[in-house]
């Protein structure tokens, strides 16, 4: 079933309730039992994984929210982890704003238009792709990996926190394949050197890391132009405009047309569909597979007692 694109002001309101309302009521207080008794194991699950399970982020998000002294359970401040939380009991709150545990698992997959922004918060108010879903489980979603404003196509979104962890991480070095139109025409020398790498600067940091294409073909080559298919397995931000640009083929179209298994086929552009549960199975085996051949390769050899003898000529 596919679902035509909603407009901002008819989106609902998310799994987080407005700042202020914490529930506490509703809740047990244990305030004055301290911090101290939520190291209990027995309690239930540990904080962090509520949390990303809520939507909130990723585990390791949620501990630097802990870190920071931004969640509290049932008004006391968690300073300190490992804590333990009893999800149907428990007030937890973050900034102030009460979490709703207990929500189902969703992952849709959308089809991102150009003019959209994948960030949850825009000081510019422009247009969001939380805008364009509007879920009836009233979850609060939030992107795996992003698109740029001026690209489209396959973007997933969830409030499985662990879910996008596994997906967006590089060391699992899921596939995205994306569809690419370039000024110019495209050398198969330029092709080697996409792939073999090249030295791009960290917006951000200052540094300078290498940046692959995991593979490049040349679809269709014209005098002013070529379209392209690019897969990567990692997910710098631009990365693959960056790196045309620097190679003196700006980007004129870009288009994500599949993630793992997972195609971007029978949608429009702005509309969105649930995962079945055969494509969300497909999608995490995908990805734990890759993850094992991964160790596998990186894995140290054991030291050979017998003197080896060379072979090479």
């Amino acid at each position: 079933m596919t679902h035509p694109p909603r407009q901002p002001d008819e989106i609902t309101p998310g799994w987080i309730t407005p700042r202020g309302n914490t529930g506490a009521s509703d809740h047990p207080s244990g305030g004055s039992q301290g911090e101290g008794f939520m190291q209990d194991a027995t309690r239930g699950p540990r904080l962090q994984k509520v949390l990303a399970a809520a939507g909130i982020g990723s585990r390791r998000a949620c501990e630097t929210l802990v870190a920071e002294g931004a969640v509290c359970v049932n008004g006391i401040v968690i300073q300190s982890l490992p804590a333990w939380v009893d999800p149907q009991r428990d007030s937890i709150t973050v900034n102030g704003s009460r979490v709703k545990t207990g929500a189902p698992s969703v992952c849709v997959m959308l089809f991102k238009p150009r003019g959209v922004i994948c960030s949850s918060s825009d000081p510019e108010e422009r247009r969001q792709v939380v805008d364009l879903v509007q879920h009836p489980s009233k979850v609060r979603l939030y992107s795996i990996g992003r698109l740029d404003m001026d690209s489209s196509g396959l973007l997933l979104l969830t409030n499985d926190g662990d879910l996008s962890q596994l997906l967006s991480h590089p060391s699992n070095h899921v596939h995205r394949i994306y569809e690419v139109s370039v000024n110019g025409q495209v050398e198969p020398g330029t092709i080697r050197r996409l792939e073999r790498g090249i030295t791009l600067t960290d917006e951000h940091s200052g540094r300078t890391r290498l940046a692959r294409f995991h593979s490049a073909k040349i679809i269709r080559a014209q005098r002013d132009r070529t379209k392209m298919r690019v897969v990567l397995t990692e997910g710098r931000n631009r990365q693959i405009r960056r790196m045309m640009l620097a190679l003196g083929h700006p980007v004129r179209k870009l288009r994500r047309v599949a993630i793992g298994p997972l195609k971007l086929d029978g949608l429009q552009t702005g509309q969105w569909r649930d995962l079945t549960e055969r494509e969300l199975r497909m999608l995490v085996e995908n990805a734990k597979r890759k993850t094992k051949k991964k160790s596998k390769k990186t894995a140290r050899p054991r030291k050979k007692t017998e003197k080896r003898t060379d072979q090479s000529s």
